[in-house]
């Protein structure tokens, strides 16, 4: 089969490798020009590391399996990184159940509900008995009202915004009883893993091409091919098309009709700054905002987690938000909104100087967070299109789980094997 794919991210670039060694002919068309999706990576220190702040759990099997397929498991690692929420002017440690229990907002009450509805969260097996409930109204009950606006409601609110009250608690289930306290990190970042995957691709006589912004999808006809016209004039022609781009790229790029569910899912956008620094900021690897004033969601510092002699002995720090795309922090250019930031950055650590900020990278994505409401499951569009040979596998189609390195390369796997692909 001469198969197209659009998306060099982990779902296309897993898509490709089971396809290519199964004798098909691969073609991956990518936009940018670089590999990897929300997962692609600058340099620092002459070493990739991500656009925006990756790692994965113990408990993503999918993405650990790809990584030692392609021989690169001696090269994963976990650690047991430290977490704190700045609050009330503070730097709270909360990265054991300990800590968590401590937290001075809490009465003993407090604390106990807090521990008890996470305990729930963890042990409940099935997530769909949330699909129904919000987050939010959820956790005000059983977490108690405390526990909530101290911890929880500010993270939902920094991240959704004014969509806080929609968010599904399926979605938050699957965010406390999915993960680790354990994160992995692969050494010299995960660009080896999708760099792995393309050369894989490539050698099996596949083909990756960048710069390859898709402009339209087209099918004339039930058993015609699909054809995709790219910006640069060029036009493809496949027997099978799978493309991994968010919904409304899709939606766009097919010229399809605003009532079709495919256009229903909203997202929101993301923006993050990886600054190099000459020392420590904070005293953890992530830290939570939990502050309503903060114009961003988190700070992590990298090399809290991976020793900063791997980036020359620079200092990463992430600061990280979600926003819509029309707001400020998305529109407004990086180098003003970096000033914007600083004196946010010296209240968490008053010694803090710009002086301190040897070079910075900005990056933003459009389409990184879908908004998961109790009706968003009833709004994820099919993998079948209204083309008999184009296929949607887009991230939109993860639940309750929203995105992830790993739920990708499942969900590319579980679509290759469908279509007879691997």
């Amino acid at each position: 089969m001469n198969l197209g794919i659009i998306g060099a991210g982990a779902t296309g670039l897993t898509a490709a490798w089971d396809a290519v060694r199964a004798g098909h002919q691969v073609t991956v068309l990518e936009a940018a020009d670089e590999l990897g999706g929300l997962a692609a990576s600058l340099q620092v220190g002459g070493v990739p590391l991500e656009r925006f702040y990756h790692h994965i759990f113990r408990s993503d099997k999918a993405m650990i399996a790809l990584i030692e397929e392609l021989g690169l498991g001696d090269a994963l690692r976990f650690h047991k990184p430290t977490t704190g929420i700045y609050r009330g002017g503070k730097l709270i440690d909360f990265t054991t159940p300990f800590d968590m229990v401590r937290f001075p907002e809490f009465s003993p009450v407090d604390a106990v509900r807090f521990a008890g509805s996470s305990a729930l969260l963890k042990a409940i097996r099935n997530g769909e008995r949330f699909n129904d409930l919000t987050a939010l109204a959820w956790l005000r009950r059983w977490a108690g009202k405390k526990a909530t606006g101290a911890i929880w409601e500010p993270l939902l609110r920094g991240k959704f915004g004014d969509r806080a009250e929609q968010v599904s608690m399926a979605w938050l289930w699957a965010r406390i009883h999915c993960r680790t306290f354990e994160l992995g990190y692969v050494d010299g970042g995960f660009e080896r893993v999708y760099a792995a995957l393309r050369d894989g691709v490539e050698e099996r006589g596949g083909k990756v091409e960048f710069g390859k912004a898709v402009e339209s999808i087209r099918q004339d006809g039930q058993e015609a091919p699909a054809v995709v016209r790219c910006a640069d004039g060029s036009t493809y022609e496949f027997d099978r098309l799978l493309v991994t781009t968010p919904q409304p790229a899709f939606a766009k790029a097919a010229g399809l009709p605003s009532e079709d569910a495919v256009w229903k899912n909203q997202y929101l956008g993301a923006t993050c700054f990886v600054l190099e620094l000459d020392r420590s900021v904070i005293p953890y690897y992530w830290l939570n905002i939990n502050e309503p004033d903060f114009p961003f969601l988190a700070v992590v510092e990298h090399t809290k987690m991976i020793d900063p002699s791997v980036y020359g002995g620079r200092h990463v720090l992430y600061v990280g938000n979600y926003v819509e795309r029309e707001d400020w922090r998305f529109t407004t250019e990086p180098a003003e909104l970096l000033r914007k930031f600083l004196p946010y950055l010296r209240r968490v650590n008053p010694d803090f100087d710009e002086s301190w900020i040897k070079d910075w990278h900005f990056s933003k994505a459009g389409f990184a967070q879908p908004v998961v409401t109790p009706e968003y499951r009833a709004l994820i569009p099919a993998h079948e299109t209204p083309m008999s040979r184009v296929t949607l596998v887009t991230m939109a189609q993860i639940y309750p789980q929203d995105r992830g390195q790993s739920y990708s390369v499942a969900l590319a796997r579980k679509v290759t094997a469908a279509l007879g692909l691997r």
